[in-house]
């Protein structure tokens, strides 16, 4: 892949196995580095949020729930 850079990106176990194939590692960076170069990763990340918010929606959660656990986590989180 050429230049490249070992970094450490927090991952789900299954998806943790599924990257100890070297040939998948290599693949998975190759997709990344081109989402973040090409600056397509916002809208990935935009399409994500909207997915996780229509599934929390149809759980029955409202926006206000979400914000406010979203506040709840901040503070936690900054402890």
């Amino acid at each position: 892949m050429g230049n490249t850079v070992d970094v450490v990106i927090p991952v789900e176990p299954e998806a943790a196995r599924a990257l100890e194939n070297p040939a998948r590692r290599e693949a998975a960076g190759r997709y990344l580095s081109s989402l973040l170069k090409e600056g397509r990763f916002r809208g990935v990340l935009a399409n994500a949020i909207a997915e996780m918010k229509a599934e929390a929606q149809a759980n029955g959660l409202t926006d206000q729930d979400v914000e406010t656990e979203l506040a709840a986590w901040q503070v936690e989180r900054r402890g």
